[in-house]
């Protein structure tokens, strides 16, 4: 089995460190580190910067660009009196609205799609990995889609949202899916059909251009990569590069799995997004879908079916003891989304002491760096 290469894009809301609002200023922390445009870039709304790592064989070498770019973000955002946070939502209730970035693409979402634009003000994790072809990614896609929802699980770090816990351990997946292409998609078969599908639903208006195929996957416009999608942003890195590790072992295997012929597996849609529901709804603290049958099993034993799967890969790389030692941490002590209810619950429900914790331990994830 070969080695991909991996990349990872993280996207953080900017706050106002006394209120824990969300603060409209990217433009102004991209002003004040001009020299900083290799790695941050501007989002959908001013209360968001985004980061870029490069590519990476090896995944320490991963972690330590996501906290140097993580560390980049936080000094531009300190220079513009804001401060960045690791998570997918918004936790307290903001006093003002988003405000849109000032770009006429982003205007001409906003002019078609209303009020589902509007409500996107949610933050996720891209991972890259490397392809030989739009084929290959294609191919590793469809045979790859009944295990994103556990992806998903793993990574759930939004229950709050404006200042209400919403049930969910990963709200931004309810509210991500509102646009009219997010989710769990049928097979491809091929990179035509791909394009087929892709500009089929251009012409519906259901999408601006590519860049709003929001797909759980996708091969990337920009690199030779297939782009992960699913992920909530994780506020510790090591949750982030555990990610990255089984993404990537799951890319190859995939992928292995479709040069040498293996049937797509036969996953209705309406069935994987009731999978992507349960992982959005419970995280791991309950039962998920296990791929393997299609009925409900204990998260772990669906977490480590997933680990059985892409061993071979994750041996080949070198990563099958990092991605086992922090499965079992995770799984020690919950998502990130189980930790800010915790903190929650400590406080007496005060919601500025979760984004309290959430800016100091986005903090701690560049120190060093």
């Amino acid at each position: 089995m070969s080695v991909r290469q991996v990349g990872i894009e993280e996207e953080l809301l900017l706050i106002d460190p006394a209120t824990g609002e969300v603060a409209a200023v990217s433009d102004r922390a991209l002003r004040a580190t001009p020299d900083n445009d290799a790695v941050l870039e501007q989002e959908l709304f001013l209360q968001q910067l985004e980061t870029g790592t490069g590519v990476h064989w090896d995944l320490p070498d991963l972690e330590q660009d996501i906290r140097s770019a993580r560390r980049v973000a936080g000094e531009a955002a300190l220079a513009a009196g804001a401060a960045v946070v690791a998570v997918s939502t918004a936790v307290v209730e903001p006093q003002r609205r988003s405000v849109l970035t000032p770009k006429d693409r982003y205007r001409r979402m906003m002019d078609r799609f209303g009020a589902v634009g509007r409500a996107q003000l949610v933050c996720g994790m891209h991972l890259h990995v490397d392809v030989g072809s739009d084929e290959e990614a294609i191919g590793a896609f469809d045979l790859m889609r009944p295990w994103l929802p556990v992806l998903l699980a793993l990574s759930a770090n939004s229950p709050f949202w404006q200042g209400e816990d919403t049930g969910y351990a990963s709200w931004r997946t309810q509210v991500w899916q509102r646009w009219p292409t997010a989710g769990p998609t049928e097979p491809f078969h091929d990179a035509a059909g791909y394009q087929r599908a892709s500009a089929a639903l251009m012409e519906t208006g259901a999408a601006l251009d590519e860049g709003m195929l929001y797909f759980d996957a996708r091969p990337s416009r920009r690199y030779p990569t297939l782009e992960l999608r699913v992920f909530d942003m994780c506020t510790d890195v090591a949750d982030a590069v555990l990610l990255a590790g089984l993404g990537r072992a799951l890319v190859e295997t995939c992928a292995q799995a479709w040069m040498d012929g293996e049937p797509i597996p036969e996953a209705r849609t309406d069935l994987l997004r009731a999978a992507t529901w349960r992982a959005s709804r419970y995280g791991i603290t309950d039962q998920l879908v296990d791929p393997s049958t299609g009925a409900l099993a204990p998260a772990r034993s669906v977490v480590n079916g997933l680990m059985e799967h892409v061993a071979a890969a994750l041996a080949a790389a070198g990563d099958a003891q990092l991605v086992s030692d922090r499965t079992a941490a995770l799984f020690a002590r919950g998502t990130g989304a189980t930790r800010q209810r915790a903190v929650a619950e400590a406080s007496g429900g005060d919601l500025l002491t979760v984004v309290t914790d959430l800016r100091r331990r986005t903090a701690e994830s560049w120190a060093g760096a």
